[in-house]
């Protein structure tokens, strides 16, 4: 009987494999414990078959808690957040006690927990308990008939063993494959040029100064707008602002460029990295207005390319990465909506147009044309998009409009300040008291002083602890003769900020 037991044991094997899609897990170096899974509709149904016999229920009680905390060991190869395993022993004889009540549905006691079924295929219950397993987890029918010949039998034992052997080397050389497609030469010479960059900008002055980033390439929305400078999106992904900032993302790019450029090769890996930087840069372009610099766009592009790998690759990618890098990418998502410094723009750009140009790319032997000219499509129109938007959406804004105004004061174009500012002003927003204080400051170098005293009376009266605009009043109020208005608002200025050296000065000077 001991041949039936192992014919029986494998036949159901190989069926499950080739005729219902379970995936080989594990195959104990014995031969005589198997573990397989089918992924559907969020549940792995796990089945492990065991070519063993117990003569007692106490035993088989043992055997099935050792069952679970296998499970439990290995559950991070399930693919489902729900988990059924089916416990299928095979023996001639089923154990002598009342040990029936086991075949009731069991579970452990914790949050999602696993759950499992007990079948015992021995001689007299094969064909039942048989029947119940393929009707649990619908498996096509397989007939385990005693009626072949011993020599038939030893035959097909060592052809379906050498079969399920051959599958599960086949699913290792493929898990193998995917991560060996190239050596990541490419993330350490970016790791150099960042490297590199930083030392050139601290040595320049600072990589902290906004004059300094400027010149070297941050993304500076005035300068891509009227000075036409777009290489500003690509040569800003090579710059950061300050040490802990180029750590972070220096430690990203090994941590991410290393496993992108494995599966990808070096040159797609390139291409995905330029490509969803352009992408996260001309996303920050648009939606935000503030100087930035830096590879997260890039870097959440490689977040991106993973999740494509995923996409294609699912098992490989839970069983190695998948559920702490879509918790990674999750926390970087929300600490970005949480933290206002955070350009989360150019992360969720670069996340997008990563994963598309993913698409474009493909995986290395894989080719779908309809998708990738899809992809490639989808990620032009995306492009066009964040400009086209991103130029209108900067000419309306009063934060572009200071930005602006900044650049024009160095050089003392007062009138199109007032210009600017003026243009500003007409979409209000929490920047109006800036705008209404920059054109008063223009306004007094066109000697417009009533002009300028009614933007900062405005200015004020939009936030009054601007303490800068109470004390341009108090300056112009003196000048005018008008000690009492004067002194009310340097008042109210040293309130603010009695550190000030020209508050506390002027302070000094007109309160007696």
């Amino acid at each position: 009987m001991y041949l039936f037991e192992q014919y029986t044991f494998y036949k159901l094997a190989h069926s499950l494999v080739e005729k219902d899609d379970f995936e080989i897990l594990h195959i104990n170096e014995s031969g005589q414990e198997i573990w397989l899974e089918k992924y559907e509709n969020r549940t792995s149904h796990v089945v492990r078959l065991l070519h063993r016999g117990f003569d007692w229920k106490n035993y088989l009680k043992g055997d099935i808690r050792t069952a679970f905390q296998k499970a439990k060991a290995m559950r991070r190869f399930f693919l489902g957040k729900h988990i059924e395993i089916h416990n299928v022993y095979i023996s001639t004889n089923s154990p002598v006690d009342d040990w029936y009540i086991l075949k009731k549905p069991m579970q452990l006691n914790e949050k999602n927990p696993m759950k499992m079924k007990v079948y015992y295929l021995s001689e007299a219950e094969k064909d039942v308990e048989l029947s119940r397993l393929q009707d649990a987890i619908g498996s096509s029918n397989v007939t385990i008939s005693a009626e072949e010949s011993e020599l038939d039998m030893e035959e097909k034992v060592e052809y379906f063993r050498s079969q399920l052997d051959i599958n599960l080397k086949n699913k290792k050389n493929e898990a193998e494959s995917v991560f060996s497609n190239g050596k990541p030469f490419l993330t350490y010479f970016l790791l150099g040029i960042n490297i590199i960059i930083f030392l050139l900008l601290e040595l320049d002055g600072s990589s902290q100064s906004t004059e300094t980033l400027i010149k070297f390439g941050a993304k500076y929305n005035p300068a891509i707008i009227e000075k036409g400078e777009w290489w500003r999106i690509i040569s800003s992904m090579f710059l950061h602002i300050g040490f802990l900032h180029l750590f972070m993302n220096m430690f990203a790019v090994y941590y991410l460029g290393t496993a992108v450029e494995r599966i990808y090769g070096s040159i797609r890996f390139i291409v995905v990295y330029l490509l969803a930087g352009i992408g996260g840069g001309l996303a920050s372009f648009a939606f935000t207005t503030n100087i930035s610099a830096g590879a997260s766009g890039a870097l959440f592009g490689l977040f991106g390319a993973l999740l494509f790998f995923g996409l294609i690759h699912k098992k490989i990618f839970f069983q190695t990465m998948g559920r702490s890098m879509l918790l990674i990418i999750g926390i970087n998502l929300l600490f970005g909506f949480m933290v206002p410094q955070v350009d989360n723009g150019a992360h969720l750009g670069g996340l997008v147009t990563g994963f598309i140009a993913s698409a474009i790319l493909h995986l290395p032997g894989l080719k779908k044309m309809s998708m990738q000219l899809l992809a490639l499509i989808l990620y032009v129109v995306i492009i066009l998009g964040l400009i086209i938007f991103g130029i209108q959406h900067n000419l309306n804004s009063p934060s572009y409009q200071l930005m602006k105004v900044e650049q024009l004061a160095a050089v003392q174009d007062y009138e199109k300040i007032v210009e600017i500012t003026t243009t500003g002003l007409r979409n209000p927003d929490d920047l109006a008291d800036e705008l209404l204080f920059q054109r008063s400051y223009a306004y007094v170098n066109l000697n417009e002083v009533d002009l300028a005293i009614d933007d900062l009376e405005d200015a004020i009266q939009t936030n009054d602890e601007f303490a800068e605009a109470h004390f341009n009043l108090a300056v112009l109020y003196y000048n005018k003769g008008q000690e009492k208005k004067a002194q009310e608002r340097i008042k109210k200025a040293y309130q603010i900020k009695p550190n000030g050296d020209n508050i506390k000065k002027l302070y000094d000077q007109i309160i007696d």
